[in-house]
């Protein structure tokens, strides 16, 4: 099967089967002459970096609903972004979007370049996030290649050699593929088939468009594909966090510094993250500590925290971060592991009234 009777073969099944996503524009409204809002596939894209279009969904409405404009989220308090992105992870994302809506705002009049040369001068903006922009918001022929891309493409074309060293031949694959017609809804017919046809465990070849040209199916060997170099084991660093409530009801919380993991998020003060973690209690006060511990896994480590707690006099002013008055609280706006640290150390605050 040719390049071109594939790339057409494909986009024949996603007209049928293409996934309804919020940030998305349907086949039949593309056709009717509906364009994306780049913004919109810009936000989707940022969110779904390392994470799953599941998890992403609540957070992409809300934001939407919050800041329905490139120029509406350029004015909005760093705060409060951060806030609402809690949960989702890798929060440099966060601050590298605030910095390309003011960018855009402020340097475009709201309105995203086109071309994936011109996106990748944003802030946050890398080769793949570019080449989905101008592909899907734009229509421009770039080459999109994500995780799923990358999956179809070393199966499609029994390419053995592992991930990462694959990647230039896949998207080597992936460019001759990509039409010149309708380069948008290709590249999202290949993420669709990726993530509902062609998954990593179990593909379900007897349902997908490209099976009769499938290499690795006629090998028998499309479970096994894309082969990847094994990754070294995670190291494990240690640390402690401290959960101080004031007798009033607020919460000692600090801000993290802009750059590094959390950066520019609220959570508990707390020692260094290493192997051999110096205690570092931010006042003085009767600390108890709790059996069990917070765990919690970044890209690079596994982190086990110890959770120390202690109640102290309303009068109490700290060195270290800020009380937040109990009705500012929101446990919500914490990242996950401070999360994980709070919801410990809850039942044993409410022991020690």
């Amino acid at each position: 099967m040719r390049e071109l009777e594939m790339s057409n073969t494909l986009l024949d099944w996603y007209d049928r089967h293409a996934r309804d996503l919020p940030w998305r524009v349907s086949p039949s409204d593309r056709a009717a002459g509906v364009c994306p809002d780049a913004y919109r596939v810009w936000l989707s894209e940022i969110m779904l970096q390392q994470t799953t279009v599941a998890a992403v969904k609540s957070y992409y409405e809300r934001f939407t609903s919050l800041w329905p404009s490139v120029t509406a989220l350029a004015s909005a308090e760093d705060a409060q972004v951060m806030g609402e992105w809690a949960g989702l992870g890798y929060y440099a994302r966060a601050r590298n979007l605030l910095k390309c809506a003011r960018v855009v705002a402020e340097n475009y009049g709201g309105r995203f370049p086109e071309t994936a040369e011109s996106l990748q001068k944003l802030p946050g903006v890398g080769p793949y996030t570019s080449a989905a922009i101008s592909a899907i918001a734009f229509d421009a022929p770039e080459v999109v290649v994500d995780g799923n891309v990358e999956r179809v493409i070393a199966r499609m074309f029994a390419i053995r050699t592992p991930l990462p060293a694959a990647k230039p031949e896949i998207k080597e694959r992936a460019a001759k593929l990509t039409p010149v017609t309708r380069p948008g809804d290709y590249a999202q017919a290949v993420m669709d088939l990726g993530a509902t046809v062609c998954t990593p465990r179990s593909p379900a070849c007897g349902i997908c468009p490209w099976m009769t040209a499938c290499a690795a199916r006629k090998l028998g060997i499309q479970a096994e594909l894309p082969a990847k170099t094994p990754k070294k084991p995670k190291p494990t660093r240690r640390g402690t966090a401290y959960v101080v409530r004031r007798a009033d009801g607020a919460w000692l919380l600090e801000r993290r510094p802009d750059k590094g993991l959390l950066g520019g998020m609220l959570g508990w003060p707390g020692s260094e993250w290493s192997e051999t973690p110096v205690p570092a209690p931010p006042l003085e006060a009767p600390w108890q500590k709790l059996s069990a511990e917070a765990r919690h896994t970044f890209t690079h480590f596994h982190l086990r925290l110890d959770v120390e707690v202690a109640v102290v006099p309303a009068s109490t002013q700290p060195e270290i971060g800020e009380f937040i008055p109990k009705e500012d609280f929101k446990p919500t706006e914490l990242p996950t592991v401070m999360r994980k640290v709070f919801d410990l150390a809850k039942e044993k605050l409410q022991n020690l009234n």
